[in-house]
């Protein structure tokens, strides 16, 4: 063998080397990507699940809630009271839920006896102050809580009319009676007496 063959055959060889070492670096970057890739995809579903967790859910219940009727009277003027709910609630409480329904073909004007007749609890506008509620077997009447400024625990600043087909949905907070009490009569003005099961 020649120097000068021996010597074209380095060269050969260290071409050969070097094509391949280019060839394996080309692949592992492209490798790389891919894996970047495909970890991206990965990630961007793992947030997209985790913010999907972090979406505020429905309450469960709600609608079958504000669907659930206990009571529906019919006042003056075409104003029904429609009353949902009367749960007991920690500390003591029993919230009471419902709307009035304006069933005339006109807007009626919200009786200004439905606030009350106590001069402490007018600065806070109209409000449902008059709502009571009669637990006859116990003989006790439950006047619509107050809050430490003497502001009724009920809807209140309410608008003074109600049109036509629409709704005013209200609340109020009562003690809550003895626990050995499932029923009680929701009294309010304008409104014959309506007798509600409460809800545990």
């Amino acid at each position: 063998m020649t120097f000068r063959y021996m010597k074209a055959m380095r060269r050969t060889g260290a071409a050969a080397l070097l094509i391949g070492t280019l060839t394996l670096s080309a692949a592992a970057c492209g490798g790389d990507d891919s894996g970047d890739a495909e970890n991206k995809t990965a990630s961007s579903s793992s947030a997209q699940s985790k913010a999907d967790d972090k979406k505020p859910k429905e309450r469960e219940g709600a609608a079958t809630e504000s669907s659930e009727v206990l009571a529906t009277v019919k006042g003056a003027s075409g104003i029904d009271m429609v009353i949902h709910s009367a749960k007991r609630d920690e500390g003591g409480f029993l919230t009471l839920t419902g709307e009035f329904k304006n069933t005339s073909g006109s807007r009626v004007v919200t009786p200004v006896e439905w606030s009350g007749k106590e001069e402490s609890v007018a600065a806070t506008g109209p409000s449902l102050a008059a709502m009571t509620l009669v637990d006859s077997k116990a003989r006790k009447r439950y006047l619509v809580l107050r809050d430490t400024d003497n502001r009724p625990l009920t809807t209140t600043n309410y608008d003074s009319g109600i049109d036509a087909g629409a709704s005013l949905p209200f609340f109020a907070q009562f003690p809550a009676p003895a626990a050995t009490t499932t029923q009680v009569s929701v009294q309010f003005p304008g409104f014959s007496s309506a007798t509600i099961e409460v809800s545990q």
